[in-house]
C-alpha cells in the first residue's frame, strides 16, 4: 500500500469514528440533549395525586412518544410563590443548566392577595435570569376568581402576558383552560376546589404542549 492510499485510509477511518461518536449527527453537527426545568407550585407538584400522574409526568411521556431527547426536572413545590421561586432559581440554573425553563408560579401570590407589582417583578427577574443562563423561557398564565375584586383578577391575569412580551418568552395564556372554565369545572377539581383531579392533567398538558414543542425544536 503506497503512502497516498495509507493517508486516505487513515482519514476515512478517523471520519467514520467521529461520525459514530455520541452526540454527532450524520452531517457532523453536534446534538444537544434538552433539559426542561419546571419551576412551579402545587399545580405542577402533583398535589393530591399519585406520583407520576401529573401533567409534568405526562410531559415526559409525550417527549418519549415524540422521540424528543429531553430530560425534565420538576422543581415544583406546593405552596410556592413567585418570591420563593425567584430565590430558588439561581441554584437550580447552576445545578441543572437547563435549555428551557417553564415558570408556573403566581397562583399562590393571588390567593394571598399579594401586590401584583411584586408578582410581576419576580416573574420578570426569573425570566431574565433564565435567559442569562442560556435557556428559553415559557410562562404559564393563571387566572383567579374575583375574591379581591374584578380589577385585581383582571390585572393578575394580564401580568403574565406582560412579562412574556417584555422578556420575549413563550406564553400559555391560561394553564387551566378547559379545566377551570369548562362545562364540568366542578367535577374537574379535588375536594378543595383548587387542585385539579388526575384526569384533568391531560388537558393541562394539552394547553402546554403546543406552546412548548416549537420552543424545543428551535436550535
Amino acid at each position: 500500500m503506497n503512502a497516498a492510499r495509507r493517508a486516505l485510509l487513515k482519514h476515512c477511518t478517523a471520519l467514520a469514528a467521529a461520525l459514530a461518536a455520541p452526540g454527532v449527527l450524520a452531517q457532523g453537527a453536534p446534538t444537544q440533549r434538552l433539559t426542561i426545568l419546571v419551576v412551579g407550585d402545587s399545580l405542577s407538584a402533583e398535589y393530591g395525586l399519585k406520583r407520576g400522574s401529573g401533567w409534568v409526568a405526562l410531559l415526559e411521556q409525550r417527549l418519549a412518544q415524540e422521540k424528543i431527547a429531553a430530560t425534565v426536572v420538576n422543581a415544583s413545590i406546593s405552596g410556592d410563590t413567585t418570591s420563593g421561586g425567584r430565590s430558588r432559581l439561581p441554584a437550580l440554573l447552576a445545578q441543572h443548566r437547563p435549555t428551557h425553563v417553564l415558570l408556573e408560579l403566581g397562583g399562590n401570590d393571588a390567593l394571598r392577595g399579594l401586590p401584583l407589582a411584586m408578582t410581576q417583578a419576580n416573574l420578570d427577574a426569573m425570566a431574565q435570569a433564565a435567559k442569562a443562563a442560556g435557556a428559553r423561557v415559557l410562562i404559564a398564565g393563571m387566572q383567579v376568581p374575583p375574591n379581591y375584586g374584578r380589577k385585581y383578577s383582571d390585572d393578575f391575569a394580564a401580568l403574565f402576558a406582560a412579562v412574556a412580551k417584555k422578556e420575549d418568552a413563550a406564553l400559555v395564556p391560561f394553564l387551566l383552560k378547559g379545566v377551570a372554565d369548562g362545562p364540568q369545572a366542578a367535577s374537574a377539581f379535588q375536594a378543595d376546589r383548587i387542585h385539579p383531579r388526575e384526569e384533568a392533567h391531560a388537558t393541562i398538558l394539552a394547553n402546554v404542549w403546543p406552546v412548548l414543542k416549537p420552543q424545543l425544536l428551535l436550535r
